[in-house]
């Protein structure tokens, strides 16, 4: 809940563990839906007059969609509710399609989306703990993404 940028676990219990390898397989025989859930700073309410804010770029795999802020320990409702609604359409509202989290790597956020997505009865979830950093690290493609926009 706390230490989110830290060593994950092995494994996710009712998932399946992948690397960067077997991702890719997935990606290319798009067989899945990518969910990035990297964490997105909000812009500050407190910053002065005339002061230009820029969203930190996110390269991603290309065709993933980015839920950030989802894969928190604990979620308010109103967070729930968009990742149920960015989850819902990334599968087509099918429970039973494959479905891939990943962040970076030493990132707590996709193993608790991951874990998440299981509470709620999807059957193929990937976990992919290395991330884009283990994506960039085989040289596959990298692509600037958008938030998904809340309902």
């Amino acid at each position: 809940m706390d230490h989110y940028r830290a060593p994950v676990p092995a494994t996710l219990e009712g998932g399946t563990v992948i690397d960067a390898e077997e991702a890719h397989a997935l990606w290319e025989a798009d067989e899945a839906a990518f969910i990035d859930v990297l964490p997105r700073a909000p812009k500050p309410d407190n910053l002065p007059e005339g002061t230009i804010w820029r969203d930190k770029p996110r390269p991603s795999i290309p065709g993933a969609i980015w839920l950030p802020n989802v894969g928190y320990g604990a979620l308010a409702d109103i967070t729930a509710d968009y990742f149920r609604a960015g989850l819902d359409h990334a599968t087509g509202g099918d429970p039973d399609r494959p479905v891939v989290f990943f962040c970076l790597a030493d990132c707590w956020m996709s193993w608790n989306a991951a874990k998440r997505a299981i509470e709620w009865n999807h059957s193929q979830v990937y976990w992919f703990p290395d991330g884009t950093d283990g994506w960039a690290f085989q040289d596959f493609p990298l692509k600037e993404i958008k938030p998904f926009p809340a309902p």
